[in-house]
Formats: C-alpha cells, structure tokens, sequence
C-alpha cells in the first residue's frame, strides 16, 4: 500500500500544470447543490449520446491522407493587423466586436471590455510538442490589447480555456467570470478567489455597469486523463445600458435557445458556435444551418441583429473542410434572410452600423471546390439608418 501511495504521489507531482485541478472543498460542495448536478456529474439540458465506436470511426476519416489537405488553408490566412490605437477609439455606436480567431473575441459594450475565452497559446493542447496547432497568427500580442474589465469562460477545453494565456492575464486586475466548478483551475494557476465570479446556469453578476449570466449550453467538459464531469460549460449573455449580446461557447442546437432568447434577448449581437460539427458527435456542436437556427431563436424567430460566426478557422478539430463554415454560414444566412458579419481574424466592426464586414475572405486561401466557388446571393436585412422602401421582397447583392 505505501508503493502504490508513493506512485500516485509521484504521478501526481507529474501531471502537467494545464491539467489544472479539481474542485474541491466548498466548492465542490456548492457543485452537488446545483440543480444542474445529478449522480456526480454535470448534466445537459438535454442529452448528448455519443455513437457507439464513434471515435474509431472519426479517426480514421480525420486521419484519411487525402482528406487532410482539405482541412487547411493553402495559403496564409489574412489576418486583419489590429493595433491598440484602433481599439483606443471608442466604438461610435457604443458596441464593437473584435473576433481574435476560433472563439476568442474582444466585446466593447457600454464602454466596458470584455473578453470571451481568450487562447493565445500555439497549440490548444496540454502539450508544447504536440496537439491542434494554429493555423493562422493572434492577430495581435495579448499584451497590446489594453485593459480588459471581464475574461469570460464558456467551458474548461483546451480550446476555450489555454494555460499561458490565463497566466498572462492573472499579472493584470481583470475580474474572471466562469461556469461552476472551472475556478478551481483558475485558482491553481494563480487568479485570486476574489476576481473569480463562478456561476451556474442562470446565475447573474454585475461588473461595473455591465451584467453578465450564464446560461445553458449542451456540451460536456474535462482537462486531464480523468474526466469527472465536475466543471460546468455555459453560454453566456451580457448586457449593458444600451446593448446586448450572447456567446454561445461550444453547444449543440437545443430547444433551450429559445428560452434563453425570451428571458434574455433580443440582441444586437450573437456569436454562434459554427465549425468543429461532425457526424460523429452531433450533439455537442452545431453546423452552420443549426448555428442559423439557434441564432434565429435567440432573436424571438425573428432575423434581427447580427451573427458572427465563430469556432472556426484557427484550429483543425473536425473533417470537414477548413472553408465549409463559412460557406455553410453564408448559404444558411440566405435562406433565413438573417445579417451576418464575416470579418477577417484581428479585424473590430460595430455591428449596430450600416455596414459590416462580408466578404468571404477565406476563398483566397482555401482550395477551390470542384466547380468553383458559388455565387451567392445574399438577402440584405434592414440595417439601422436604412431608409430604403420596405417593398416586402428580398434585396440582394452578390458575394465577392
């Protein structure tokens, strides 16, 4: 017994820092009083079966050598150079989004900062040497950001949740707010207690003059070789004065979406959960005609606002093509008549102005589909200042 203790000691002292730690304590305690918390683990709002022998399966479609190139860029992705002089002017309708790349994006709402699970690390991986590399550069170093009131955390992967970038911003005053039971990792890599907000589902917290819920998402979590089901995932609504918007976080299309629209919305921004979609596990991330629906629902079925498509276009996670979200999005914001903003990675836009950005810009990197690339005609929403006839027909613009 005394060499089986001394190995788990041993292994223990070995786990990589990336790991984190598990909630424990009062934590832990608070964890098994959520309503969201049955026979030991965190449960979706609605299940999430995974196929039997999926991941075998997936293997070897993800690791199929003529399917690899596909999931790619063949060129270098244009990343839009932001710089802190950009971000230093006020945004002139009071709401500006800066997606960074996958589902990292920098909110200015209200004149509050706030950013959304910030990874800046090389690989989303507890590893330097091995896992999903990026496919294109941060479009600018986390240090040049400026101050930030809020990182929020929708779930603790690798992807959403990087090592070295929490790191960077635990040096700085920034307040954390985070699904139940993920400020335990926080916590071990050095954010004090008192700036972490831990939320459960529906929960709410004010910062500043902003507020910030939790809502529910459909996914699952887990770091290390042990997976205890013991750190809640969310989506996330945060609201100002004047603006609202919504961060899916990883989820596949449930009903909740609806009444999280009805409690929470309308808004004038959503981030939606796009690429990583796959047969294999259709019930923990969206396609981009689901990400449209949820959009859609979050919107009171109604085309208002504007979607930015994200968890795409930095990390090789899925096998579809590297191009197909955005193309999926573009063909799915036709069909619902929905605006959607299509910026390059670094590049901020405001989405309550006239205009935002378009234009398919992955279709000067990505491998041209057999045929061509289609021409798309997109229906043009409403746009606030518009004072256009509303003649009841869909206007439309051809994509470039």
């Amino acid at each position: 017994m005394t060499g089986f203790r001394s190995l788990s000691s041993g292994l223990r002292a070995r786990r990589p820092a990336a790991f984190g730690a598990d909630p424990a304590g009062e934590r832990m305690e608070r964890i098994r009083r959520s309503p969201n918390f049955a026979d030991g683990v965190f449960r979706n709002p609605e299940g999430a079966p995974r196929p039997d022998g999926a991941m075998l399966e997936f293997a070897k479609a993800f690791f199929r050598k003529e399917e690899r190139v596909r999931r790619a860029p063949s060129g270098t992705v244009p990343v839009h150079a932001t710089t802190l002089a950009d971000l230093g002017k006020p945004p002139v309708h009071g709401l500006r989004l800066t997606w960074m790349g996958h589902s990292s994006v920098l909110a200015e709402i209200d004149g509050h900062r706030v950013l959304f699970d910030p990874v800046w690390g090389e690989r989303c991986s507890p590893f330097s040497f091995a896992g999903p590399k990026r496919l294109h550069p941060v479009p600018l170093p986390l240090a040049a950001l400026g101050p930030v009131d809020v990182v929020v955390i929708s779930h603790d992967h690798y992807d959403h949740l990087d090592l070295p970038t929490i790191k960077a911003l635990a040096d700085t005053d920034t307040v954390f707010a985070v699904p139940l039971g993920v400020g335990a990792h926080l916590e071990h890599w050095g954010v004090s207690a008192d700036r972490l907000r831990e939320l459960d589902w529906n929960e709410s917290t004010q910062v500043g003059g902003i507020s910030l819920t939790a809502t529910p998402a459909r996914h699952f979590c887990g770091r290390g070789m042990r997976n205890t089901q013991h750190t809640l995932w969310a989506s996330w609504v945060v609201a100002g004065e004047e603006h609202r918007i919504y961060h899916s976080g990883d989820t596949g299309y449930f009903a909740g979406f609806e009444d999280i629209g009805a409690a929470h919305g309308p808004f004038d921004a959503t981030m939606i959960q796009i690429g990583a979609y796959s047969e294999f596990w259709p019930d923990i991330h969206m396609t981009p005609e689901e990400g449209m629906r949820a959009h859609l629902n979050l919107q009171g079925g109604q085309p208002s606002g504007v979607m930015l498509p994200i968890h795409w276009a930095t990390f090789n996670l899925a096998a579809h093509p590297w191009a197909e979200p955005g193309e999926g999005t573009i063909t799915a914001a036709r069909a619902a008549g929905a605006r959607i903003a299509l910026p390059r990675p670094g590049e901020p836009f405001e989405p309550t102005a006239e205009t935002v950005p378009s234009e398919p810009w992955w279709r000067g990197v990505a491998l041209t589909p057999a045929g061509g690339w289609p021409v798309v005609e997109e229906p043009v929403a409403d746009t606030p200042g518009d004072a256009t006839e509303d003649t009841g027909e869909p206007e439309t613009v051809p994509a470039r």
